[in-house]
């Protein structure tokens, strides 16, 4: 049976994050994908020139129009703009009662542009948070959503209790921007443990869209009835495999290399 995933994010026209990054990944994963658009972004390597929001109904009606005929085994929230579309979304997954519901709390993008404004926080945590499955923040963003400093590994434990007490059911916490220079240590916590997943930290300008696809394969393999702690797992891997062979694509933060990983399965060299 066909696995179908769904992204809820906004578009990068310069192709390396958001639901183009999304797209490429589940493709990478054999996994069947659709949108539902909240914004497009006029968006390149060096940073987001504009922002044109979509309207809370016009991302209501893409929802309704997969809900309706194809289903959906997963789906992914990324970028969500505003208050508004983060209710109607929240609404939406529920009234469809979807599950397997992956959230990656876009807020900045990699030149500094607000992707999220700032009333949207709390509109995210009252109602998108408590019906999520993972939430997939970088350091910044639990910090944002915490209010709390992220400094070492236990503040780091502490912002994944807070953010699980908020009601999301597995909370990852990237490790990007570990002060660690060395490795980056992704932290899962399920309520009970604390998993932890380690790379070495590769030095390069171009990671935009790692933490779109990061959280895109997490979605791709709940949509195959993988465990959280596996989607984690693989998504560790796909993102390594993405940095360390990058490729040169404009003048500023370049994109992640989607296919480096499937490149590398088939030579056996990972799993």
């Amino acid at each position: 049976m066909i696995k179908k995933a769904l992204t809820i994010a906004g578009s990068d026209s310069g192709g390396g994050a958001g639901i183009q990054a999304d797209l490429k990944t589940f493709q990478e994963l054999e996994v069947f994908g659709m949108t539902a658009l909240t914004a497009v972004t006029a968006q390149n390597t060096l940073g987001v020139q504009s922002v044109y929001p979509m309207t809370a109904e016009a991302v209501v009606k893409q929802i309704q129009s997969i809900g309706e005929d194809i289903g959906a085994d997963a789906i992914k929230t990324g970028m969500l703009f505003n208050a508004e579309i983060i209710e109607a979304v929240s609404q939406s997954l529920k009234y469809y009662q979807w599950n397997n519901i992956v959230v990656d709390p876009v807020m900045i993008a990699k030149g500094g542009a607000s992707l999220l404004q700032l009333e949207a926080i709390s509109a995210m945590k009252r109602f998108l948070l408590p019906i999520s499955k993972v939430i997939t923040p970088n350091i910044p963003e639990a910090e944002v959503l915490t209010g709390m400093s992220i400094r070492t590994d236990q503040q780091k434990e502490e912002a994944a209790k807070r953010l699980w007490d908020m009601g999301v059911e597995n909370v990852v916490i990237k490790g990007g921007h570990d002060e660690d220079k060395n490795n980056s240590v992704d932290l899962l916590f399920d309520g009970k443990e604390f998993c932890r997943f380690t790379n070495k930290r590769i030095e390069t300008k171009n990671t935009h869209g790692t933490g779109c696809t990061f959280s895109a394969v997490i979605t791709a393999e709940l949509a195959k009835n993988r465990s959280v702690y596996d989607a984690v797992l693989k998504a560790k891997e796909f993102i390594q495999a993405a940095i360390e062979e990058g490729i040169e694509i404009g003048h500023g933060h370049g994109p992640t290399n989607h296919w480096a990983f499937q490149k590398e399965k088939w030579k056996g060299v990972r799993r």
